[in-house]
């Protein structure tokens, strides 16, 4: 279970990655959108596994790849942002997130689930 401020430090992350990604990353990742899902962050703050979602992008694992290069720089973006706030700046983990398109294939197996309706015979049992 995460402590308060395991809460507290993942949202602080997670907004100041999303401004990063959208305003001075932009055009080191082709104009392709990165979508900040969730951070998690182990107890000590050490390291932030950040999930990312992506979208106007067809290559999905070599945007992954770039941003994985490009770590210690967005690492240092963020450490600008909040080296008030953090003593330690964690290490920056990424990964893809892929709850909205799990969730998509889902909804896809029930709506194509036929169910049969019930005979009267079954009924009267």
């Amino acid at each position: 279970m995460e402590s308060k401020r395991q809460r507290q430090v993942a949202k602080q992350i997670q907004k100041d990655l999303g401004e990063i990604f959208q305003r001075e990353m932009k055009q080191a990742f082709d104009k392709a959108f990165v979508t900040i899902t969730d951070v998690k962050t182990t107890p000590d703050l050490a390291i932030a596994r950040v999930y990312l979602s992506f979208l106007l992008t067809k290559d999905k694992e070599g945007l992954l790849e770039t941003i994985r290069e490009h770590s210690k720089t967005i690492r240092n973006h963020l450490a600008s942002r909040v080296r008030h706030q953090l003593r330690i700046v964690p290490e920056l983990q990424f990964y893809i997130d892929d709850t909205a398109e799990y969730a998509q294939k889902i909804e896809n197996l029930f709506a194509n689930i036929v169910i049969p309706p019930v005979s009267d015979e079954e009924n009267e049992e």
